[in-house]
């Protein structure tokens, strides 16, 4: 097996595997009240106060803000103590962020987000003119939309004086009897979907971990500053003069952009500078007048901590992918955006971005390429050729997690089927989704990319590969609805979080303790996130909760779909020549940079070369690979030791800035944004 990248171009850190005393119960229940504290808050800062968001993306900010606070109150709390048993050890309260990081997506963009709208829009939305009440809404299945028109009312409207009741009131007005249904049937599609997806990374954990020795750039921070409290080191970590310097940059930005925010005469520094304007609309660059740089010092710090070879990679293609758009133009290809036909992904927009389908596809197969003998592995395990083996404080034994894929992937099959979709049809729709995700989740956990967003969805693969006549017009409408329910919008998607915590829980012992909480956590993040956010809505009314971003997105789904039920046109030619060379240059990456160990690319940057993720944290990524390469240059692994915590100061100051502000945003009717939302 050939070693992750981090092994190859990044130093080893022993500090951040300290030996650990075992996980006890009160560690589970501070990360498991607060993620669910998290989960009833969230809808209402995110939504009604639209203030910073406290779970967005898979470094969320109130966890980690929670964490520093947890970590500096338990420092000095163990310090008093002295020969007592320390409040919480550092690798217990790695375990409380795992926790809240884990579920604290669910209440937004990860699941409710869209959810209500996505449920009811086909009824509240149908007017004469797009005839939906003809075309989509025979082919809903009843049972998992509801049916009371009155309830779809209200969840627009709000309740007649709904703001001056109380939350209980609310909570008691509102019509459970045409939402129960619903919930329940969607609840279990997505516990379902959550219980693979926990049984594949307990499957997958072993080659990433162990085979792979793969780099978790989001978890060094939090690793290193717990380190530091069960060394005993935390007067050390935290009075570090690099981490202090760090620290001061992202606080004096902050705090100045923040007051300026609120008080218009204070001075502010600019963050955003829109380089399109220095672009000429023909020619080579024409595909960079659109560009921005943005400066956010915690994704710098991630950047310098992640790879060199990834971080070099995802700014690189970003900026190879915009200089395509001029060659092509140059070679006089003028490939209209019509050509795409109708697509479903978040960012999809022109034809050349169609590349991503086919690169996910081959980047899939080098995995289990790369995973070959571990599965062989597991199948014997799992036919009883092999006794069942499982790896230290996993979750499941390889075994239990095969069988469990498979019972649960047949009991999604049977939803789909009980809902109108056949069988096959509903095998390759589950197939795409859990392929997109896997490949997603090895994205963000190996190349540290805390925003991700993906660039054509599931079903955009199916349709430029199979088209829409693969489909029924029942099966069509029921994939769609789905694939905005959990597998499209994947900025806080739940697999890269469990394979974050099964990374943390590795180096924990009470692997029973930590399963049965993660399986408890998961199904309770889920009902209180469902009833905050229908409280919520009932109460305001989603018409005054500027859901403008969730209302579009889930409309543009419908009209998609009812664009495909009255004219089911497959995509033109040119999706399919970008298709074919996603996956030919795929293949040609993977070929060099698993035999060239000089080969400087990384696969995983061309898989974000079109997200609008990168549009974003493109320059973050560039001047982080920078410093990285200066220092490793020209001072080695000793100069990298010392100045990784100025970067660590940068993300440890961008969320102390971006936590506190979102306080202040919980008690004002606006907030001053420090994080990408």
């Amino acid at each position: 097996m050939t070693a992750g990248p981090s092994s190859r171009t990044q130093p080893s850190d022993p500090q951040i595997t300290p030996r650990v005393p075992p996980v006890r119960l009160r560690a589970v229940l501070i990360g498991s009240l607060i993620a669910l504290l998290i989960c009833a808050l969230t809808p209402f800062n995110n939504t009604y106060r639209q203030a910073t968001p406290l779970g967005g993306g898979h470094f969320p900010l109130a966890p980690f803000y929670i964490l520093i606070w947890l970590t500096l109150a338990t420092s000095l709390a163990n310090h008093f103590r002295k020969e007592k048993p320390p409040l919480l050890s550092g690798s217990e309260l790695l375990l409380a962020w795992g926790l809240m990081v884990l579920v604290s997506g669910v209440a937004y963009t990860g699941l409710v987000r869209t959810f209500f709208i996505n449920l009811t829009a086909p009824f509240h939305f149908a007017t004469v003119e797009n005839r939906w009440a003809d075309t989509l809404q025979p082919l809903l299945p009843a049972g998992l939309f509801p049916a009371d028109k009155g309830a779809i009312l209200e969840l627009y409207n709000g309740l007649e004086g709904g703001r001056r009741l109380s939350w209980w009131s609310v909570l008691t007005q509102i019509p459970w009897s045409a939402w129960l249904g619903p919930l329940v049937a969607w609840g279990g599609f997505i516990l379902l979907c959550y219980w693979v997806m926990i049984c594949i990374v307990s499957l997958l954990a072993p080659q990433a971990l162990v085979n792979e020795r793969m780099n978790f750039p989001l978890l060094r921070v939090p690793q290193l500053m717990e380190a530091a409290v069960d060394e005993g080191q935390s007067a050390a970590f935290w009075g570090n003069r690099f981490l202090l310097c760090g620290i001061a940059i992202p606080v004096v930005l902050h705090l100045l952009n923040g007051l300026s925010f609120y008080y218009p005469s204070v001075p502010q520094l600019p963050t955003l500078i829109l380089a399109g304007s220095y672009f000429s609309k023909v020619g080579l660059f024409s595909g960079f007048i659109k560009l921005k740089i943005f400066i956010y010092p915690a994704f710098i710090g991630f950047a310098f901590l992640a790879a060199k070879q990834i971080s070099f990679s995802f700014w690189f293609f970003f900026l190879a992918g915009g200089l395509l758009y001029g060659l092509l133009g140059l070679l006089g290809y003028q490939i209209p955006a019509a050509a795409l036909g109708v697509t479903f992904g978040p960012t999809l927009a022109r034809p050349e971005e169609m590349q991503m389908v086919g690169a996910f596809l081959a980047f899939l197969f080098f995995l289990i390429w790369l995973a070959r003998f571990h599965f062989a592995d597991v199948l014997r395990q799992a036919f009883f050729l092999k006794p069942a083996m499982r790896p230290a404080n996993d979750w499941f034994s390889m075994r239990f997690a095969f069988w469990g894929v498979v019972v649960g992937t047949l009991l999604l099959l049977l939803w789909f089927y009980l809902f109108g979709m056949p069988l096959g049809v509903a095998l390759v729709v589950l197939g795409a989704f859990f392929i997109f995700t896997l490949v997603a989740m090895r994205v963000i956990c190996q190349g540290g990319v805390a925003y991700f967003t993906l660039t054509a969805a599931p079903m955009d693969g199916i349709l430029a590969l199979l088209g829409p006549q693969f489909f029924s017009q029942a099966s069509l409408v029921l994939a769609g609805v789905a694939q905005k329910v959990l597998f499209v919008d994947l900025r806080e998607s739940l697999m890269p979080s469990l394979l974050h915590l099964r990374k943390l829980s590795g180096e924990m012992s009470g692997r029973n303790l930590i399963r049965w909480a993660l399986l408890v956590l998961l199904f309770f993040s889920v009902v209180v996130s469902f009833v905050a956010m229908l409280a919520l809505c009932y109460r305001y009314g989603v018409r005054e909760l500027q859901l403008d971003w969730a209302s579009r997105t889930t409309l543009n789904v419908y009209d998609n779909l009812n664009t495909l039920l009255t004219t089911p046109v497959r995509p033109g030619t040119w999706v399919t020549v970008f298709v074919l060379s996603g996956a030919v240059v795929m293949v040609g990456l993977v070929l060099c940079y698993h035999r060239f160990y000089w080969w400087p690319l990384h696969p995983i940057g061309y898989l974000m070369a079109y997200s609008s993720a990168m549009r974003i944290l493109w320059f973050s990524f560039f001047v982080g690979w920078l410093c990285n390469a200066v220092c490793m240059r020209y001072g080695g692994v000793v100069l990298f030791k010392k100045i990784r915590f100025f970067f660590i100061g940068l993300i440890i100051g961008d969320f102390l800035m971006g936590g506190s502000w979102a306080l202040v945003g919980l008690f004002s009717h606006a907030s001053y944004q420090v994080l990408p939302t």
